[in-house]
């Protein structure tokens, strides 16, 4: 499997988590009404789900994938790496 697919298997988890969070809102709020818990569930469960994605890196520089310029980060890994310009879909991942 390679960093690219590592990646984008993690950004596939975390959209259905926002759709599976999104649905358990709608559902408390539903049967008992507005809760600032069940935001707050679904904020630290997210949260919790998303520290991986720090271990997708490019194998070469280390640069992340969902990362593009500096903070600014992307729902979506990149396929080329912004700083070695390596394709990722084609380099294996090392401990993914």
């Amino acid at each position: 499997m390679t960093v690219y697919q590592a990646a984008r298997r993690h950004a596939r988890k975390m959209l259905l988590g926002v759709a599976i969070g999104a649905l358990f809102i709608i559902a408390v709020d539903a049967w008992i009404g507005h809760s600032s818990i069940a935001f707050a569930i679904v904020i630290f469960g997210l949260f919790m789900a998303n520290i991986g994605i720090l271990g997708f890196n490019c194998p070469n520089c280390r640069k992340n994938l969902f990362f593009y310029r500096g903070i600014l980060m992307l729902p979506w890994p990149n396929k080329v790496c912004g700083r070695c310009g390596t394709d990722l879909t084609k380099v294996p991942a090392s401990d993914a």
